[in-house]
C-alpha cells in the first residue's frame, strides 16, 4: 500500500476536524433547539422555563400563521428565523456585588444574583481572622444535685478565667444562666413537699426545679459575678437526662435579655454532668407544640418550658448560627461520647473532658476559644420553603494554600489570615406561587457577627403577560408592560400574588371566603385570626395574614386591652401589687395566690420561706434606704431593720440563709392582716466571734451546774450513810444480815459489873469501821 502525499494527508485531516467540529455545534445546536421546542410551550414564561439557552420572541408578526411554541427557541435559532434583536426576551446571569457596605472581618456584604431556570451564578466571599476581639461568656450551668461540686468550683474558678482570658481578648465580660428540667412529671417528683424542696429526703434545702433562669446578664463587674455564683443553690430531678438545649436555645435567642454585644464573640459555656432531653422526650410529659424558636423570658424566666416541646438539634444549630454563639460543652467523662456526637450537627461547637469538681475549667474555655477561632466555616442558608428550587456547591481555599472542593471549612487558621470561599449558586426552576419574588439567601461565617446578604432575583417572567405574545406597542390600546407600580414598595410578589397587573393597576382575585382588597390585593377579612365570632376580635385589620390592631387593643387577635384599668384592686394597684395584667387579667406571680386581682392566699404568711425573696431584696440592696422602694413589690408593707432581735417578743422568728456559713435573722409579727417583718442587720455567721462567745459561755454554765450537781448527790450520799449508823431497827435487824456483809464487823463485849455468862453473848453491829480506839469509848 503506498502512502499518501504529506500535504495532501494534512488537507484531509483538516477537513475531518473542520466536519467533526460542524457536528458538535449542529448536535448542541440541535439539543438546545430540541429542549426549546415543544407543542406544550405557549407563553414567554414557559419558554424561559425550559432552560438558561432557551429565548422567546416578542416581534408582533413573527411566523404570522404559526403555532405559538415557535415563538421559543436557541437565540441563535430565533435570529436565523428574523426576529429582530430588540424583540427577543432572554434574560441573562448577572452578579452585582455592593462594595458600599464596609467590614473587617467580611467581604462583600452585599451581592445581588439575576437567575433564571437552569442558570449558575459565581461570586468569591472572603473572610479575615482578626486578634484580640471582644469576648462575651455565658455561663449556662446544671444546677442539679449532682453538679454541686463543679458549682462550689466556679465560684473560684470564674474569677482566675477571666484573669487568663484578657490574654486573648480586648474586652472579656460573663453572664451567667442556670437549668434543670421541666417541671413536670415525669421529670420531677411533683409530690407537694418535693416541688418546694426536691431534696427533702436527704434533709438538705434545694431549690425547686426549672427549665431555665436567666441570672446575670452579660458584665464585665467580676465581683457581682462572684457574689451571684455564692447565691447559688443547687435543684433536683428525677430521670438522668436534663433541660440543656431548652436553655440553650432561650440564651441565643433571648438577645437583649442576656446582653450579648454586637461586636463581640459570643460564647455560650454549658456545663453539665447528663446528656439532654431531645424534641420527641417531651411528649412523655403531654407536651405536643413544637418549640417556635423564639424567647419568651419573662422575668428572666422561661415561660413555656411546661408548654413547648423541647427544641430539635436542628432548629438550635440554626439559632445558634443565627445569633454568632459559640457552645462550648464542658460535660463529665461519661458523657462526652454522647455530646462529642453532636459536633457535626452543631456547627461552631466544642466539647471537652470537665475533671472533678471543675479544676480544668480554665484551661478548657481558653483551649476552646482557641479552637474555634483557628476553624474557619460558612454556612449556606435560604430562606424556608425555597431551598429545595437551588443548589450551592462551596470550595474553599485556605491559608496554607490547599484548596478543599464541597468543603465548608478551613483548620488552622491564625490571626490576620484570610480564607476565601467560591461560592456557586444555580437556579433549578421557578417556584409557580411565588412569581418573580426575591430569594433571600445568606452566607455565614460560623461564631462571626458579619454576614454576606445575597438576593437572588429570579427572571421567570416576560414583559407581556396577557396574551402569550408581546407587541411593539404601536397599537393606541397597549399600556406599559412595568410592573413595579403593581408590587408592595417595588420589590413584593406581583399583586400580592393574589390579583393581575392591567396597566400598572391590580385587580384582585375573588374568593368564595371574603374579599381581597388594598392597592396590591394585600388586604382581607379572613385569613387573619378571630376573636369572639369576629376577624380580629372586631378591633383591628386583616393585613397580609396578620391583625392590624387599633390603638387600645393588642394581641395577635386583637383581643387584649392595652389598658389594665380591669386590673386594678381596691387598693388602686395592678393586681394588688402581687401579678401582672395580661390581655385584661391577672396572673400572679406567686402559684398560691388566687382570685381576681390575686388577693387571696391562705398559705403564703405561714411559712418562713414565703419571705425569703422579700429579705433577698433588702439584702442585696444593702439594708438601706434605697431598698425600702426598690423592694416594694416582693415585700410586706411595713419593714423595719433592727440591731438586736432578741428584743422583740411577739412574732415568729426565722432564718434566711445568705450564705454557705452565715444566716440572717428575721421577725414575723401575725398581729395584722399582713406581717410585718423586722430584719436584724447582723448576721449569724458559725465562725464569728459573737458565736464563739455564746458556745463558750454555755459550755462553761454546763461544766459549773455539772460539778454543782455531783457535789449535792455527794452530800446526800453521805447523810444517808450517817442516818443508817443512828437507827437502832436497822442495826439489830437480823431478817436482812446477809446483805450487809461486806461492810460487817464481829465483836465480843463484854461488861465488867456482870457475870460472865457460861457462853459469851455476840452481837452483831452494822457500823462502819473505825480505829480500834473509838470502839472503846
Amino acid at each position: 500500500m503506498t502512502s499518501c502525499i504529506r500535504p495532501y494527508c494534512d488537507l484531509i485531516a483538516l477537513r475531518m476536524l473542520l466536519l467533526i467540529s460542524v457536528l458538535l455545534v449542529l448536535v448542541r445546536s440541535g439539543s438546545a433547539d430540541n429542549r426549546c421546542l415543544s407543542s406544550l410551550i405557549s407563553t414567554c414564561e414557559d419558554c424561559l422555563r425550559r432552560g438558561p439557552e432557551c429565548a422567546w420572541c416578542s416581534q408582533e408578526r413573527f411566523l404570522d400563521g404559526a403555532h405559538v411554541s415557535q415563538r421559543c427557541g436557541s437565540l441563535t435559532d430565533l435570529r436565523v428565523r428574523g426576529c429582530e434583536e430588540a424583540f427577543i426576551e432572554n434574560p441573562s446571569v448577572k452578579v452585582e456585588i455592593n462594595n458600599t457596605v464596609g467590614s473587617s472581618q467580611v467581604s462583600p456584604r452585599e451581592i445581588d444574583i439575576h437567575l433564571r431556570p437552569g442558570g449558575e451564578a459565581t461570586f468569591m466571599v472572603e473572610v479575615q481572622q482578626l486578634e484580640r476581639y471582644p469576648v462575651d461568656l455565658y455561663y449556662l450551668v446544671d444546677v442539679s444535685a449532682s453538679m454541686q461540686d463543679n458549682l462550689d468550683r466556679l465560684k473560684t474558678a470564674g474569677l482566675a478565667l477571666s484573669h487568663q482570658m484578657k490574654e486573648h481578648s480586648s474586652d472579656f465580660r460573663v453572664g451567667f444562666g442556670s437549668f434543670v428540667d421541666k417541671p413536670l412529671s415525669p421529670y420531677i417528683d411533683v409530690h407537694p413537699s418535693k416541688l418546694l424542696n426536691p431534696c427533702s429526703d436527704f434533709e438538705v434545702q434545694c431549690r425547686p426545679a426549672h427549665g431555665y433562669i436567666h441570672v446575670l446578664p452579660i458584665t464585665q463587674n467580676m465581683t457581682e459575678f462572684t457574689r451571684v455564683i455564692q447565691e447559688q443553690r443547687i435543684s433536683g430531678n428525677m430521670d438522668t437526662p436534663e433541660g440543656g438545649f431548652d436553655a440553650m436555645l432561650q440564651a441565643a435567642v433571648c438577645q437583649k435579655d442576656i446582653g450579648w454585644r454586637p461586636e463581640a464573640k459570643h460564647l455560650l459555656l454549658v456545663m453539665t454532668d447528663q446528656p439532654s432531653h431531645l424534641a420527641l422526650d417531651s411528649k412523655l410529659a403531654g407536651i405536643v407544640v413544637p418549640h417556635d424558636g423564639r424567647c419568651h423570658l419573662q422575668d428572666n424566666i422561661y415561660s413555656q418550658t411546661t408548654t413547648m416541646e423541647h427544641p430539635t438539634i436542628a432548629q438550635l444549630a440554626e439559632k445558634l448560627l443565627e445569633n454568632n454563639v459559640y457552645s462550648i460543652f464542658a460535660v463529665d467523662q461519661v458523657q462526652y461520647q454522647w455530646y462529642e456526637d453532636l459536633l457535626d450537627l452543631i456547627p461552631g461547637s466544642y466539647v471537652g473532658r470537665l475533671f472533678s469538681k471543675a479544676s480544668n475549667l480554665k484551661d478548657l474555655v481558653v483551649h476552646a476559644y482557641k479552637k474555634l477561632l483557628s476553624d474557619v466555616e460558612v454556612q449556606i442558608g435560604v430562606e424556608d420553603g425555597q431551598a429545595q428550587r437551588f443548589r450551592v456547591n462551596v470550595t474553599a481555599f485556605c491559608p496554607d494554600g490547599s484548596v478543599v472542593s464541597g468543603n465548608t471549612k478551613c483548620s488552622g487558621v491564625r490571626p490576620k489570615q484570610t480564607v476565601s470561599f467560591k461560592v456557586t449558586v444555580g437556579m433549578i426552576s421557578c417556584s409557580a406561587d411565588d412569581g418573580d419574588r426575591d430569594v433571600l439567601m445568606s452566607v455565614r461565617p460560623v461564631g462571626f457577627n458579619e454576614s454576606v446578604s445575597v438576593r437572588i432575583r429570579q427572571t421567570c417572567g416576560c414583559g407581556c403577560t396577557e396574551t402569550g405574545r408581546c407587541h411593539d406597542g404601536s397599537e393606541p390600546w397597549a399600556c406599559p408592560a412595568e410592573t413595579d407600580a403593581c408590587r408592595a414598595d417595588g420589590s413584593g410578589a406581583v399583586c400580592s400574588r393574589r390579583g393581575v397587573c392591567k396597566c400598572g393597576t391590580c385587580v384582585c382575585d375573588s374568593s368564595r371566603l371574603g374579599n381581597i382588597y388594598g392597592k396590591h390585593c394585600e388586604m382581607d377579612d379572613f385569613s387573619c385570626p378571630y376573636a369572639k365570632g369576629l376577624v380580629c376580635g372586631g378591633h383591628g385589620r386583616c393585613v397580609s395574614g396578620e391583625c392590624v390592631c387599633l390603638p387600645d387593643w393588642t394581641g395577635d387577635a386583637c383581643d387584649c386591652p392595652v389598658s389594665t384599668e380591669s386590673c386594678l384592686s381596691d387598693n388602686g394597684l395592678i393586681c394588688s401589687g402581687w401579678g401582672k395584667c395580661v390581655c385584661g387579667k391577672c396572673v400572679c406571680d406567686d402559684s398560691r395566690r388566687s382570685g381576681a386581682f390575686c388577693e387571696r392566699c391562705p398559705v403564703c404568711y405561714s411559712s418562713c420561706q414565703s419571705h425569703w425573696s422579700c429579705v433577698k431584696c433588702h439584702l442585696s440592696n444593702g439594708l438601706g434606704s434605697d431598698a425600702f422602694q426598690l423592694c416594694n413589690h416582693s415585700c410586706a408593707p411595713s419593714v423595719e431593720y433592727v440591731d438586736d432581735i432578741t428584743e422583740l417578743v411577739r412574732g415568729k422568728y426565722c432564718l434566711y440563709p445568705s450564705s454557705e456559713k452565715c444566716q440572717y435573722r428575721f421577725l414575723m409579727d401575725l398581729a395584722s392582716d399582713r406581717p410585718q417583718l423586722h430584719i436584724s442587720r447582723h448576721p449569724v455567721c458559725v465562725w464569728s466571734r459573737r458565736y464563739f462567745k455564746t458556745f463558750l459561755s454555755a459550755f462553761l454554765l454546763t461544766v459549773t451546774l455539772g460539778i454543782g450537781m455531783l457535789a449535792i448527790v455527794r452530800q446526800l450520799l453521805r447523810a444517808r450513810n450517817c442516818s443508817w449508823q443512828t437507827n437502832p431497827d436497822q442495826q439489830f435487824d437480823h431478817s436482812h444480815k446477809d446483805s450487809y456483809i461486806p461492810t460487817t464487823n464481829e465483836k465480843t463485849i463484854t461488861y465488867r459489873r456482870d457475870r460472865l455468862p457460861n457462853h459469851p453473848v455476840e452481837m452483831d453491829s452494822h457500823v462502819p469501821k473505825k480505829p480500834l480506839s473509838d470502839a472503846w469509848q
